[in-house]
C-alpha cells in the first residue's frame, strides 16, 4: 500500500489530475429526488459509446477491410475467434442501446423543457450526437459486406442521388466512385472507425463542458416559468440552498444504470447472439430485398408504401422538416414553462412519434409491400376431400403462377395482395375474372399468360373459396 500510494503521489505531484477531477466531480447540482432517476440516460449513452469504442477496437484486429476478405473475417470472427461471436454481438447491441438512450434522452430533455435557456447549445449539441449516432449505424451496416449490406448502401446511394443540385455529388461520395467498389467499403470503414467516432468524441466532450458550465436542468414544477433575465440568479441561489455535491450524491444513480446497461448488452449478446450473416455479397444478383436495421426501420416503411410519385418528396423532405424543427426548437420556444402539465402539446408529440415509430418498424419487419418467395405450396387437400380434376389443376396453377406469394389462403402465402380465403364471399366469379385478366394496382394481368383452359381451372379453384357471407352480385 505504501508504494501504491507514493506512486500515487508522484503521480499527482506531476499532472495535477486529482486536483482538477475533484473539484468537476463535486460540483453542485439540483436536488431531484426520486426523479433523478430520469436523468440518468445521458450517462448511459456514454457508457454504451465507450462500450462501442472497446469492442470495435476489439473487433477491429480481426476484421479485414477488403472486399476478398471482408465477409471471410466476419465468419472467422463469429465462429472460431475467441470471444469473437460475444464480442460481434455486444458489439450490435450496444449499437442499438445507443440509440434507443439517445432517443430516450432527447425525449426526457424535450418533455422536461430542457432545451430552454441557458441550454439552447446543449440540445444543439444534442441533435448533433444522434445524426453522428445514426451515420455509425449506416456505415456500420455495410461492413456486414453481406448482400443485404451492399444493396441497402445502394439503395441509400440512389436516394441521396435525388437531393437537388448536389444529387450526383452526394451519391458518388457514398460510394466512393460510380458504383459499389472495394473503395465503398474502404470509405465506411474510415467513416465508422475513425472519423465518426471522433466527431463524436470532440462533440460529447464538448456537450459535457456545457453541462458543467450551465448545470443539469431541474425537475419541472408548475409555476415556474424559465425567464432568461433572472434564470441564474434563481439558478445560483438554488444550488446553494437546495444542491448537492454530484459525486458521491447524485453520482450512485448514473452508476447504478450504466451497470445495468453493461449487464444487459452482455446478457443480450450471451442469449441471442451475433446478428446473422446474410448470404456472400453478389451485386450481379439484382433480385435482392435489402432492409436496414431497425433503427431505419421506420422510414424505410414510409417509403416503401407510399406511391412511387412522392418518394422524392418524401425522401427530401420529410428530413429536412425533422432536422428544422429539432434545430430550431431551443430558438422559438427557450423560454416559459418547462413541465409536461403545462404543456399538453410535447405529451402529444411524443405519443405520437412514439406509436408511430413502433407500427412503423413492426410493419417494417412483416414487409406487407414484397411477395413472400418462400411460401409453401398449398395442398391438394386444401379445396376440401377429393376435389375434381380441374379444382386440383386450379390448386397446382394457383402455386405456379406465383399467385401465393401475394395471395394468402388458410393462413399460407404472402400478404402484399388481399386474401383470398373467402374471396367468393366478398366478389362474384365474374368480377374474379375480369382481375385476373385485367390485373390491379401492384397486380399483373394475366390475360395474356393464361389459357382459356388455365383459366377455367383457376377459377374452379377460387369457386371453392366461399365463407358464410353472400357474394356481391349472385343471386
Amino acid at each position: 500500500m505504501g508504494v501504491i500510494r507514493k506512486s500515487w503521489r508522484w503521480f499527482e505531484s506531476r499532472t495535477g489530475i486529482a486536483r482538477f477531477i475533484g473539484p468537476v466531480a463535486r460540483h453542485r447540482v439540483p436536488k431531484t429526488g426520486k426523479m433523478g432517476w430520469f436523468f440518468v440516460f445521458g450517462s448511459a449513452t456514454l457508457v454504451a459509446f465507450l462500450m462501442q469504442g472497446l469492442t470495435g477496437i476489439s473487433l477491429a484486429t480481426t476484421y479485414v477491410n477488403s472486399t476478398a476478405d471482408a465477409y471471410p473475417s466476419l465468419q472467422y470472427i463469429t465462429d472460431q475467434a475467441p470471444l469473437g461471436s460475444l464480442v460481434r454481438g455486444m458489439h450490435n447491441y450496444g449499437a442499438t442501446a445507443m440509440t434507443v438512450l439517445v432517443g430516450v434522452h432527447m425525449v426526457r430533455v424535450f418533455l422536461m423543457g430542457s432545451y430552454k435557456f441557458p441550454r439552447e447549445v446543449n440540445w444543439l449539441s444534442g441533435v448533433i450526437l444522434l445524426v453522428l449516432t445514426l451515420g455509425m449505424g449506416f456505415t456500420g451496416q455495410l461492413l456486414r459486406w453481406d448482400q443485404n449490406a451492399i444493396w441497402s448502401v445502394v439503395v441509400g446511394a440512389e436516394q441521396a442521388g435525388r437531393t437537388p443540385f448536389i444529387g450526383d455529388w452526394l451519391g458518388h461520395f457514398i460510394l466512393a466512385g460510380d458504383t459499389l467498389s472495394g473503395e465503398t467499403l474502404s470509405r465506411f470503414f474510415s467513416l465508422h472507425v475513425f472519423l465518426l467516432p471522433g466527431l463524436i468524441f470532440v462533440v460529447v466532450s464538448f456537450h459535457l463542458y456545457l453541462v458543467l458550465r450551465n448545470g443539469i436542468s431541474t425537475v419541472p414544477e408548475s409555476g415556474q416559468p424559465v425567464d432568461p433575465k433572472t434564470y441564474h440568479t434563481w439558478y445560483r441561489n438554488l444550488l446553494k440552498h437546495r444542491g448537492e455535491p454530484f459525486w458521491p450524491d447524485a453520482a450512485y444513480r448514473d452508476i447504478i444504470f450504466g451497470v445495468l446497461v453493461i449487464i444487459a448488452i452482455i446478457a443480450l449478446a450471451l442469449v441471442l447472439g451475433p446478428p446473422e450473416l446474410g448470404r456472400p455479397p453478389d451485386p450481379t444478383i439484382i433480385k435482392a430485398d435489402p432492409k436496414p436495421d431497425w433503427y431505419f426501420l421506420w422510414y424505410f416503411s414510409i417509403l416503401a408504401m407510399v406511391p412511387a410519385s412522392s418518394e422524392s418528396f418524401i425522401i427530401l423532405l420529410f428530413p429536412f422538416i425533422i432536422g428544422l424543427v429539432l434545430i430550431l426548437l431551443p430558438f422559438i420556444a427557450n423560454k416559459g414553462e418547462r413541465t409536461p402539465l403545462r404543456r399538453p402539446w410535447a405529451v402529444a408529440i411524443v405519443l405520437v412519434a412514439v406509436v408511430a415509430i413502433g407500427v412503423l418498424i413492426v410493419v417494417g419487419q412483416e414487409e406487407p409491400w414484397v411477395p413472400q418467395f418462400d411460401a409453401t405450396p398449398l395442398p391438394q387437400t386444401v379445396a376440401g376431400p377429393n376435389p375434381s380434376p380441374s379444382i386440383q389443376a386450379g390448386i397446382t396453377l394457383f402455386n405456379q403462377k406465383g399467385c401465393l406469394y401475394c395471395h394468402k389462403i388458410d393462413g399460407n402465402g404472402g400478404i402484399r395482395g388481399p386474401d383470398l380465403s373467402e374471396v367468393r364471399s366478398h366478389l362474384t366469379i365474374e368480377q374474379i375474372k375480369v382481375r385476373v385478366l385485367t390485373g390491379a394496382l401492384n397486380m399483373p394481368a394475366y390475360g395474356t399468360n393464361l389459357s382459356a383452359q388455365e383459366l377455367n381451372e383457376l377459377l374452379a379453384f377460387l369457386e371453392t373459396r366461399v365463407g358464410n357471407k353472400t357474394p356481391r352480385g349472385s343471386q
